[in-house]
């Protein structure tokens, strides 16, 4: 892709716009980047990369202005700026896309509505130990663009990529595609379950039939993808015992692939809890195996790697009660997940953003699983509303996040789970669900004192 002089419309000054620009200039080209949002700190950030600021609004232009518009990943598509742009036939693409041009190694991609931080980690620990140069990018927390260009066709690229990114692709195409699960999540921006899913499946749109795509057996919506995958299909399921995938058999997680069964490990060796995370290596296990990953340093990473920050994270235990993290837990499918992974009782803290999700299966789950649960943010009365709708009554509303997880401190008892899973967003009262995470951690922590 020839960007020099080439004149560029970055919108989104957050971390993937500010990331397209400097790799822009890089390029020589021409920048403008704007933002709805105005902060002279965010002024001075522009600056200093050396490209031109529209901050507070966005710019107008006419077809002879840009030659190209990289939206960023949470930037709306029907905001100004890219509505205009299609109109007058600019090419619209995002930092993803971006990226895929200047890709030189062989990628694995992975998506889903919950569980790819902890897959992309773990498939990236996996190449890790095999010896092979990792790039581990993208939704994860590094935008793909920063560091694309140092890996070659020796080394593997393993992105975790969001709807977001997905709707904005053209060219990418994954060697591997990994979708680990299609549940409502982000209706407020997709609309429909039928919008959502096909943004997912943009992520095998350009393979080739020589590619792969690893598919979950086990959600329905997933499985039923396979049809339209121009690549070969690879199936997990830890409920059912395949043909040919990767699977659950006798509490053994087997390969069977090229008509050839391996036995990796036993499900009660693989160190990240619940039956979620079961999936989420069964996925990775199938990701490694087609790019002749072995099975023992399969196994060895199963039973070593330790999980992500703010996914069922272990915070401490004070005077018998367990505190975990689960700030990742944004939706309630997520939440469920979380609940799901513990036996013992649960003083469960929830709230935030309602990402257009209902909140009925979850308040049934809670029902099931949950002492007492502590609501808060945008959404508390929703969620009071859906508790009282199952019959759920022990819930108590928090005036704020420290409030909530002192109330939870104080309702646990020894041999109680206090866990963190929102089944919401967290930008009512944080900038992500990383800020709420350590926030949490830090207020246990205290706790302590």
């Amino acid at each position: 892709m020839e960007l020099e002089n080439k004149k560029v419309l970055v919108v989104g000054a957050g971390k993937s716009g500010l990331a397209v620009a400097r790799f822009l200039k890089t390029k020589n080209a021409e920048i403008v980047i704007t933002d709805q949002n105005y902060s002279v700190e965010l002024q001075k950030q522009i600056e200093q990369i050396g490209v031109v600021p529209v901050l507070g609004r966005y710019p107008e232009f006419s077809d002879n202005d840009y030659d190209l518009v990289v939206v960023s990943p949470g930037v709306p598509l029907s905001v100004h700026p890219v509505v205009k742009a299609h109109s007058l036939g600019i090419e619209v693409i995002g930092e993803l896309e971006l990226a895929a041009r200047f890709i030189k190694a062989p990628v694995v991609a992975i998506t889903g509505t919950n569980g790819k931080t902890t897959t992309t980690s773990l498939i990236g620990e996996i190449f890790r130990n095999n010896g092979i140069k990792t790039l581990v990018a993208g939704n994860i927390g590094l935008p793909l663009v920063t560091e694309v260009e140092k890996y070659g066709p020796g080394d593997i690229i393993v992105a975790e990529v969001s709807s977001f990114q997905l709707e904005t692709t053209v060219h990418f195409r994954p060697n591997v595609a990994v979708i680990l699960n299609i549940t409502p999540d982000h209706l407020d921006r997709h609309a429909t379950m039928q919008n959502y899913a096909q943004a997912k499946a943009n992520i095998y749109k350009q393979q080739l039939s020589s590619d792969y795509t690893v598919l979950n057996y086990d959600d329905s919506l997933t499985a039923s993808l396979a049809v339209k995958v121009p690549g070969r299909v690879i199936f997990f399921s830890r409920k059912h015992i395949l043909d040919r995938g990767v699977f659950v058999r006798n509490e053994e997680i087997i390969a069977a692939l090229d008509g050839d069964e391996t036995a990796i490990c036993r499900v009660d060796e693989v160190k990240i809890p619940g039956a979620h995370n079961l999936e989420n290596a069964l996925a990775s296990v199938a990701a490694g195996f087609v790019l002749g990953v072995g099975r023992q340093v399969l196994a060895n990473t199963l039973k070593t790697f330790p999980g992500v920050e703010h996914r069922l994270e272990f915070v401490a235990e004070i005077n018998g009660v367990r505190y975990i993290n689960d700030s990742k837990g944004t939706n309630p499918d997520a939440a469920v997940k979380g609940l799901q992974a513990y036996s013992q009782p649960i003083v469960l803290i929830a709230g935030g953003r309602n990402k257009g999700s209902d909140f009925k299966e979850f308040m049934q789950a809670a029902k099931e699983k949950v002492r007492t649960m502590v609501v808060l943010g945008e959404c508390a009365q929703e969620l009071l509303e859906a508790a009282q709708a199952v019959g759920f009554g022990n819930v108590i509303q928090a005036t704020d996040f420290i409030s909530a997880v002192k109330l939870a401190a104080q309702t646990a008892r020894s041999g109680d789970v206090v866990l963190l899973s929102p089944a919401c967003a967290s930008w009512d009262m944080f900038k992500n669900y990383e800020e709420r995470g350590r926030l949490f951690k830090e207020i246990v922590k205290d706790l302590r004192c």
